[in-house]
């Protein structure tokens, strides 16, 4: 099944970002998928049309490491119309980070900056009453680790959507769309240790503003989280070919 899906990456990286391509290998690596499977779409450069979509099992959109889905700008607005687009196709799409914020905003929900609520590293996240239910969420267990890094906040969800899962900090840490096979979530299942101490090498000023602490004692708290990487291929395993069928 993996070795067959086609996947398209949405991304919102500068050019010079070392990390476009190892958010790519990232992926790769979580779902047990070839490189090559993998097709990258840059939201920054051009909006996504339906046609993009035509070859297209399945839509992955990551994290950001320079932009706001809080902020403003036509870029902004580009990016949230291509998101749309996506919920539009009903295909099956697993969103992280920026893409967990800006798939909220697109369909209606409401992103703030607020460090009072930022999150980085290693954080417990509790399934709601909806989460222990889901298939893709409950067999992980009712509290799972996720690595995470963010100072934006979804303080409001769109409609038609469902909470999955909370920090002590943040409510709204994971949710799904109840009418798409959509599924978003605050922290990265798709980074481990080593990616994430990567993607930390290159965004180094945000220890210090968000942990206090210099990247040398940092990367000491930072450990694989492979109850949250599961997420995604259990989506792949048990949402994506329900609606794979019907294209």
């Amino acid at each position: 099944m993996f070795q067959q899906v086609r996947y398209l990456l949405l991304q919102v990286r500068n050019s010079d970002d070392p990390m476009r391509g190892q958010e790519v290998n990232c992926f790769a690596k979580a779902l047990a998928a070839n490189v090559s499977q993998i097709s990258v779409f840059d939201l920054l450069k051009a909006p996504l049309l339906e046609f993009d979509l035509a070859d297209i099992d399945m839509i992955l959109i990551g994290g950001s490491g320079h932009y706001s889905a809080a902020g403003e700008g036509r870029w902004l607005e580009v990016a949230l119309e291509s998101l749309r687009v996506v919920h539009d196709s009903r295909k099956p799409t697993f969103a992280s980070c920026w893409g967990f914020q800006a798939m909220a905003r697109a369909m209606g929900g409401r992103v703030i900056h607020d460090l009072n609520r930022a999150e980085l590293g290693v954080h417990h996240v509790t399934l709601t009453s909806e989460g222990r239910a889901d298939p893709v969420f409950g067999p992980s267990g009712p509290v799972l680790q996720g690595l995470m890094g963010h100072e934006d906040t979804v303080v409001e969800l769109p409609p038609r959507t469902e909470l999955l899962a909370s920090t002590d900090r943040v409510e709204n840490q994971a949710y799904r769309f109840l009418d798409r096979p959509i599924y978003c979530t605050q922290f990265h299942p798709e980074l481990d240790h080593d990616s994430f101490l990567g993607r930390l090498t290159s965004y180094p000023e945000y220890v210090h503003k968000i942990a206090g602490l210099t990247l040398e004692e940092f990367r000491h708290t930072i450990h694989d989280t492979p109850e949250t990487t599961a997420l995604l291929k259990r989506f792949v395993e048990q949402i994506a070919p329900m609606y794979l069928d019907q294209n």
